[in-house]
């Protein structure tokens, strides 16, 4: 869990987390992403572990906007249950997020990370 929020920490430094939401849950979600020496960062992770990795990583709750989610309709006072919920409302299986996955992709790739391909593909 420690790596994934070094990651998501990495992405607010290279300024990587405008239009970026959906394609990042997707990849965190359901395909393997790890840095190009070969450490492993993640080989997908549970929607609830995901929820508690933006939440220890205080990921801006504004980005749910980036998803036609509504910031006030989600659980104000929990930021884990707001995650979940956030994730569960995404689509994190379409066509879009596998798109949003793989442009995200080529953006990680310029910055070191190498992201496996979407199951199924």
């Amino acid at each position: 869990m420690d790596a994934l929020v070094a990651f998501l920490a990495e992405l607010k430094r290279l300024g990587l987390v405008e239009q970026t939401l959906l394609g990042l849950l997707h990849i965190l979600i359901g395909r393997t992403l790890r840095r190009t020496d070969g450490t492993v960062i993640s080989s997908g992770v549970t929607w609830r572990e995901l929820a508690g990795v933006l939440k220890k990583a205080r990921w801006p709750k504004d980005t749910v906007t980036e998803i036609g989610l509504n910031p006030d309709d989600l659980p104000p006072r929990d930021r884990q249950q707001y995650w979940y919920v956030a994730i569960a409302r995404a689509h994190v299986d379409s066509a879009a997020a596998v798109e949003a996955g793989n442009r995200l992709a080529e953006q990680l790739r310029t910055h070191g990370y190498e992201v496996g391909p979407a199951p199924g593909r």
